[in-house]
């Protein structure tokens, strides 16, 4: 019988190899796939949603709107009455206050949009 002796490297010489303990299973592949996949489809869904938000702005059609501009210490009851003099005022206020989205107080100088049921 022939003996076969190995001869193993020993210090400087010897580098250990490691092999890498990550094993992706199906499962484990499916999962990371749809980690992966679902925030996509889900961020082209929202772009797809977002694509049709049409402009508020409308070029196309000329501005018809009256405005009037609010004279000094001129309250929004001055201007209600002097639009429409057989309206009630506060229906009038309340008409300007929601065409022109005024939350608070009117300032001199400022251009107020009129109604079209009161031009």
């Amino acid at each position: 019988m022939t003996a076969v002796i190995r001869e193993f490297p020993t210090g400087a010489d010897y580098q250990v190899r490691t092999r890498t303990r990550l094993h992706l299973t199906r499962r484990g592949r499916r999962v990371l796939i749809a980690l992966i996949v679902i925030p996509i489809i889900v961020a082209a869904f929202f772009a797809a949603l977002n694509g049709g938000i049409a402009d508020a702005t409308n070029t196309s059609v000329a501005d018809a709107s009256v405005y009037v501009t609010v004279d000094t210490g001129e309250t929004l009851w001055q201007i209600a009455e002097r639009i429409a003099p057989a309206a009630d005022p506060r229906v009038v206020i309340a008409d300007i206050s929601s065409y022109n989205h005024i939350q608070g107080q009117i300032q001199a100088g400022q251009r107020i949009a009129i109604p079209t049921q009161y031009q």
